[in-house]
């Protein structure tokens, strides 16, 4: 890889930076960080804000450096009402001390300025959706009327600043081919693939078949769990939805007496719950998507939406089958088809094993040390 940068790296370890775009809620790139961290252990992490309560165990001890940020009042419920700050704290960072800084970007650590001499890459969860994808986003957050009037003028901001600083990482890494599609359209530029890491030994078991299908989701209107319901009731199948959201009285209102709703549950039962279902029912477009790869760990197969991140984790008859169109019958066809295909639980663990923290490791180290010319280990 020929960088100018590169050449003018010595063979000492280089040191590097970890650089999310917030640690307040447990999330698939919290996740990333938090891998990232038992990787890289030394790195220190810098991000916008912090919850301690929030941070993945992981991440507990941390060397994490918040931003001027984590002073602001209300941030806890309301941090996405300081849009606008965003793009000047991660500009404000001072990455000067490193070799190889490390964003793990769905909108603003991609735009952090390095060093000349650094290498500065971007694991995407996705280009930023509220601006390249506004509709949907303001769809799925349910902004009042005066909210809905103002915010377009400060996307078209956010959305030039997007622009601007494309070219400060200095290589992307999708989390998904959709996502690799994505920053092609969006930045035009070229992304590698290296699929976010899944805890699948977590969700190993080998429990006896139960006679009920799974939701685990949260109970949010754009995961469309709605679909679920209604298609449920018309089977009349043993449905269970884990999970919990600002939805789930107007879904329990919807639901006949043979789909069952736990809350919230903890890892444990989760693994239970997975190990026994006849199939886990995916509704939603998720950019990649670990539940399905979670289910398949415990042997059991998918019915999913034929969108977004499952068409790379998804094989049809080896570890679940597609659904076209985000409709009941279309999901009740996907049940009937599921239920005559025999299904093998060691090929769909086997499956499932391909997407490991420990390949993620394996991956992530490589090409590190591919774009940097550098071991790191």
């Amino acid at each position: 890889m020929d960088y100018e940068h590169g050449a003018s790296m010595n063979s000492t370890k280089p040191r590097i930076a970890i650089v999310p775009d917030w640690l307040n809620q447990r999330g698939g790139a919290e996740r990333v960080a938090a891998v990232l961290h038992t990787m890289f252990p030394d790195a220190p992490i810098y991000t916008s804000i912090m919850d301690p309560d929030e941070l993945w165990p992981e991440l507990i001890g941390a060397d994490i450096r918040t931003s001027w940020m984590q002073k602001l009042p209300g941030l806890k419920k309301h941090f996405k009402k300081y849009l606008m700050l965003y793009p000047k704290v991660f500009e404000s960072l001072d990455l000067s001390d490193y070799d190889i800084v490390i964003s793990i970007s769905s909108a603003f650590s991609k735009g952090v300025k390095t060093r000349k001499g650094s290498i500065h890459i971007c694991y995407c969860c996705t280009p930023m959706r509220f601006v390249w994808d506004y509709d949907s986003y303001v769809k799925r957050e349910r902004f009042g009327k005066v909210i809905r009037l103002a915010l377009p003028f400060f996307i078209s901001l956010l959305k030039k600043w997007d622009i601007e600083t494309i070219n400060r990482p200095h290589e992307y890494v999708a989390i998904s081919s959709v996502v690799a599609n994505r920053i092609k359209q969006y930045y035009g530029k070229e992304a590698s693939i290296i699929f976010p890491p899944v805890n699948v030994d977590r969700f190993l078991c080998d429990n006896p078949d139960g006679d009920y299908y799974l939701v685990v989701s949260r109970l949010n209107p754009y995961k469309r769990i709605d679909l679920a319901v209604s298609a449920f009731n018309e089977l009349g199948l043993p449905l269970v939805i884990a999970g919990d959201g600002h939805d789930r009285p107007i879904l329990e209102a919807m639901a006949k007496s043979n789909i069952h709703f736990t809350g919230r549950i903890t890892d444990e039962q989760l693994k239970q719950y997975y190990g026994s279902c006849r199939a886990l029912i995916f509704t939603g477009m998720e950019d990649f998507g670990i539940i399905p790869l979670e289910a398949n760990a415990a042997g059991r197969p998918v019915i999913a939406y034929k969108a977004g991140g499952v068409l790379d984790t998804i094989v049809e008859g080896v570890n679940g089958v597609f659904f076209s169109s985000q409709t009941p019958d279309s999901i009740i066809d996907a049940v009937h088809r599921q239920q005559h295909i025999s299904w093998y639980k060691q090929k769909i663990q086997a499956h499932a094993s391909k997407f490991s923290v420990s390949n993620f490791k394996r991956e992530f180290i490589e090409f590190v040390e591919k774009v940097t010319q550098r071991k790191i280990y």
